[in-house]
């Protein structure tokens, strides 16, 4: 049998699933949350709340050990003598600050005492900033206007500087503690940082999640030196390499071997970060196929056909751990906003969908720009939603209208932020709760004019890591892969209304245009 582990790393939990790739099964699948599980790091959530000015950080010494309790876990649900390759991915943009004793105690780890315990002294910062972090808005002008504007920024790294991403924080903790940083020998992500806790070795940064740094030079894929230049001194040395996402980089080390009783020399391909392990276990690390995540935060993402960044600095650009690159774009308006039309007219679900079906395409020429908070994608703060059209609409009086207005509004705005990506699909992977409205699902096929299918993937992270690492190690083609773990649902292909071209076109340039007028007002 050739079972193939895949780590997820997440925000809240550490979770995996082994699968036999033989088979085309899924063996065992297990989850430990955080909060739940190690109360005694004091983060219900996974990371800690209340910082200054708007610091949220996490203890890496907490993945630790919810990687050994994860590992117990699964260890109880199938035969790690089995699995002939592993791989993961962490949340994105997390980083984490070693000191010079890291390299010898990651070469000296043993089954005597947990990792966390063994690696304690090795911390040259005790906690994590991660992505939920946004303490670092000073530092992201500073970079953009060393090297020349926000512009300068996004066509080298693929994303204007971020709060979030992994240069600023960095810059942040120079600047906050500069000998604390003169002690740093060594920065991980959450992803590079693992990796090396399991082969004992210090592991490589892959350009998915590298991207995810404004570091990374998205057309040499590897450090850029302007960039690193206004982040921090001496900031190459402390990082480790760049590799693409089909490096293996070692054999699993011999404290996992021996605990957990994993077969000897079993390869460890290069951890990513947890978007592009999604885009690889949504199958869609080809070209061809684009994945829309309808959720919490609506996310648009695809493999790309070229490099290229968007102008607008909305949208990303990572490394595609398939080889060449992905798009990524997300909305914070997502569900939120959906919701928070249902609640305005006392709607059930099953009554909005009703909305969204006695309604028609362009719905009568009532628009509606669908912000009920901030907006990332575009960066816009709007008031109120704006709406467009009927006397009785703009007045919150047409309940179905404002259903339709507010879906068509999100979808176009979707496509209008994604034209940058030159993206041609040739289907579209609708997943998150709303995917399972047909309703939806046909405005989606219509605004983009390309047929839309559904998927129920819940663990895409995970599992996009145990593909990559059989595909890598074992030689399985992506494509046979996908066929076996990746099958859309059984729900019928949704193919566009080609009528309604030209009436969504016309629709796209309205909302651009009421849009523009909102913010000269």
């Amino acid at each position: 049998m050739s079972y193939v582990l895949g780590l997820d790393a997440s925000t809240q939990s550490f979770s995996g699933l082994v699968i036999d790739v033989d088979q085309g099964v899924v063996v065992a699948e297990a989850s430990v949350n955080f909060g739940k599980r190690l109360p005694e790091y004091g983060a219900p959530a996974g990371y800690f709340r209340g910082g200054a000015e708007g610091e949220v950080h996490a203890n890496p010494r907490m993945w630790l050990d919810g990687l050994e309790l994860l590992l117990a876990d699964l260890g109880d649900l199938c035969d790690f003598s089995k699995v002939r390759a592993i791989s993961g991915a962490g949340q994105q943009h997390g980083s984490v600050y070693l000191n010079r004793s890291w390299f010898d105690q990651l070469g000296a780890l043993s089954t005597r005492d947990s990792l966390s315990a063994q690696l304690a002294g090795v911390f040259s910062r005790e906690t994590s900033p991660i992505w939920m972090d946004v303490s670092t808005s000073d530092e992201c002008r500073e970079i953009a206007t060393t090297v020349g504007g926000d512009s300068v920024v996004c066509s080298k790294s693929g994303s204007i500087a971020i709060e979030r991403f992994t240069g600023p924080q960095i810059r942040r903790f120079y600047k906050a503690c500069p000998a604390a940083y003169e002690e740093t020998a060594r920065i991980h992500l959450i992803s590079s940082f693992l990796c090396s806790v399991l082969t004992g070795v210090d592991a490589p940064i892959d350009t998915g999640d590298g991207a995810g740094m404004n570091l990374v030079n998205i057309e040499t894929w590897d450090w850029d030196d302007a960039l690193c230049e206004a982040t921090a001194p001496e900031i190459i040395e402390k990082l480790p390499e760049v590799k693409k996402g089909d490096t293996v980089v070692g054999d699993l080390c011999s404290f996992f071997t021996e605990k957990f009783g994993f077969s000897a020399g079993v390869p460890v391909v290069v951890f990513t970060g947890d978007n592009p392990s999604s885009l690889v276990g949504m199958g869609a690390s080809e070209r061809g196929k684009v994945v829309i995540s309808l959720g919490t935060s609506d996310t648009f993402f695809a493999a790309m056909t070229e490099v290229v960044s968007d102008p607008q600095g909305f949208g990303h650009v990572f490394g595609n751990p398939s080889g060449g690159s992905m798009s990524l774009q997300c909305f914070a308006n997502g569900s939120l906003a959906r919701e928070a039309v249902k609640e305005k007219f006392n709607y059930t679900w099953d009554q909005f969908t009703q909305a969204l079906e006695e309604t028609s395409s362009g719905n009568k020429g009532d628009l509606m720009v669908p912000f009920f908070g901030p907006e990332i994608s575009p960066r816009i703060d709007l008031p109120e939603p704006i709406l467009n059209g009927s006397a009785e609409f703009e007045n919150w009086e047409d309940g179905p209208a404002a259903v339709r207005a507010c879906v068509e509004g999100q979808v176009i705005n979707l496509k209008l932020r994604s034209d940058w990506m030159r993206l041609k699909p040739d289907s579209i992977l609708l997943t998150g709760g709303a995917s399972e409205n047909d309703a939806i699902a046909r405005i989606v096929a219509d605004v983009f004019q390309t047929k839309v299918q559904r998927l129920m993937t819940s663990s895409s992270v995970s599992l996009g890591a145990a593909l990559r690492a059989a595909k890598m190690c074992l030689e399985r083609p992506y494509a046979d892969l996908e066929a076996v773990f990746c099958k859309p649902t059984e729900v019928d292909v949704i193919e566009p209304d080609t009528s309604t071209q030209s009436l969504y076109q016309n629709l796209a340039v309205r909302f651009r245009e009421v849009l523009e007028d909102q913010k000269s007002a």
